[in-house]
């Protein structure tokens, strides 16, 4: 049985313990309200180039205004920008990911390989062998749209040059404090998405019909936005990702302070039976002392 000693000193780790995963809650908790309110700042701009994209891909012939918007008639190779994060103490958060964009590649007879952001989806991926042809880690705590550009040009590089021939991005999307679902979602070549059948597809309120004028054609504006639309869809992805990470790290860290606190209540009372059996064992000596003396004296 542990001493009174081992056991306040279990006690007192048990306790720092809980104090750093109450400050790391703390601390991902206010991350996680940067996060939402930098992916917020892009929605505008994310908005009106989907309405000017969806307006030109609808139109007869749009495959062959842009090479992104041309699909293949034989995929060869497959490739997806995987989204994770670099630190741990996030619960299952990056196990989920990768392992949903394993499964949904599971079946696929085309080879797949993997563009990874964050050191944990990489490191994951390289032990089961899987093929990474770029890695991108240690951005920072509030990235910018500068910072995931190279990715979205290497996603470009990666297509146009055939080596490609469809590039999807898994990330985990953020939907609230306690729910936050992975995603794997085609990015290129980029097409408008049909409605399924019986569903209603909602289009933005608008008080009129938008009629859109190109200057100076379709084409040369197609060449500016896709690539930097492409490359927005990767900086949403981040964004979101870095919502549910600090959302899920939150969450794990205050599970983890809950169990501290019932571990440390578990130890309290076996530190005091350990105490009291103590107590009753000196007392037992001292009476038994006290009765051998008055034996002895008799």
């Amino acid at each position: 049985m542990a001493s009174t000693r081992e056991m306040r000193l279990r006690i007192r780790s048990v306790k720092n313990l809980a104090q750093v995963t109450r400050a790391l809650e703390t601390v991902s908790a206010s991350k996680v309200r940067r996060a939402i309110q930098a992916n917020d700042r892009t929605r505008p701009y994310a908005e009106r180039a989907w309405r000017i994209l969806t307006d030109l891909a609808r139109q007869p012939g749009h495959q062959s205004m842009h090479p992104l918007l041309a699909e293949r008639d034989e995929v060869k190779n497959i490739l997806v920008i995987l989204i994770s994060s670099d630190r741990g103490l996030a619960g299952a958060y990056n196990v989920n990911i990768v392992r949903e964009a394993l499964s949904y590649f599971a079946d696929q007879q085309t080879p797949v390989s993997y563009i990874t952001v964050g050191k944990r989806g990489r490191d994951m991926l390289l032990r089961r062998r899987r093929s990474v042809v770029g890695e991108f880690s240690g951005l920072s705590a509030n990235p910018t749209y500068l910072e995931s550009a190279p990715i979205g040009q290497l996603a470009v590089d990666e297509f146009l040059s055939h080596r490609a021939d469809q590039v999807y991005v898994a990330y985990t999307e953020y939907q609230n404090m306690l729910r936050q679902e992975p995603v794997i979602r085609k990015i290129l070549p980029f097409s408008v998405p049909e409605p399924e059948q019986g569903t209603v597809v909602a289009e933005p309120q608008v008080k009129s019909k938008l009629v859109f004028t190109y200057e100076p054609g379709q084409e040369e504006i197609l060449h500016e936005i896709i690539p930097d639309f492409t490359a927005l869809q990767i900086y949403k992805a981040i964004l979101s990702a870095l919502a549910s990470e600090h959302a899920a790290r939150m969450v794990a860290m205050r599970n983890a302070t809950t169990s501290a606190k019932d571990l440390v209540s578990l130890l309290q009372l076996d530190y005091n039976k350990i105490r009291q059996a103590g107590i009753t064992n000196e007392m037992l000596d001292i009476s038994g002392g006290a009765e051998a003396l008055a034996q002895a004296s008799a």
